[in-house]
């Protein structure tokens, strides 16, 4: 394992098998890059329960009980959106992490407020609450995918890093 997604994979499935804890993904401008990441490797059906890529904003309303108050308030890319994406991935799952992604890729649908790059992620535990983050990439539609996902796992990683210390 020598690129930095498998490292990371690696790392993540050591820690969630170590804890006995599972995972559940919901992605929207990463369109299931990051669950596919995930689950490239051998075993990681033991601690992988899950994913959800709800692009529009009406799959995340209907799948994962983000109000459409919040949509329209902050935005489809926000951390409000984020942290009920990961909310809601919990809900519907037997998981005890989630990760969810939401963002503007490119190459184009961006504004000023919210250009092409902008990416938020939030990270949530089962019972304890999550954090959030919202970034600019650079780069094109895939190398704004890649980093999103990068960014996902690490913040993943550091999270079950805290539990586990």
């Amino acid at each position: 394992m020598t690129n930095p997604t498998e490292i990371l994979v690696g790392q993540l499935a050591e820690r969630f098998i170590k804890t006995s804890k599972k995972l559940v993904v919901a992605e929207s401008c990463t369109g299931g890059s990051l669950a596919e990441n995930l689950t490239r490797f051998p075993g990681s059906s033991s601690w992988f329960d899950c994913g959800f890529i709800t692009y529009s904003n009406q799959s995340k309303q209907e799948i994962l009980s983000v109000s459409s108050e919040i949509i329209e308030e902050f935005g489809a890319v926000s951390e409000e959106v984020a942290l009920e994406m990961a909310k809601g991935a919990l809900e519907k799952s037997a998981a005890d992490y989630s990760v969810s992604i939401t963002g503007i890729a490119g190459p184009d649908g961006g504004s000023e407020d919210k250009p092409v790059g902008t990416v938020c992620i939030a990270w949530y535990e089962r019972n304890k609450g999550g954090n959030t983050t919202c970034i600019h990439f650079e780069g094109d539609r895939q190398r704004v995918r890649e980093q999103s996902c990068l960014l996902a796992m690490q913040g993943l990683l550091d999270s079950l890093q805290k539990v586990s210390d």
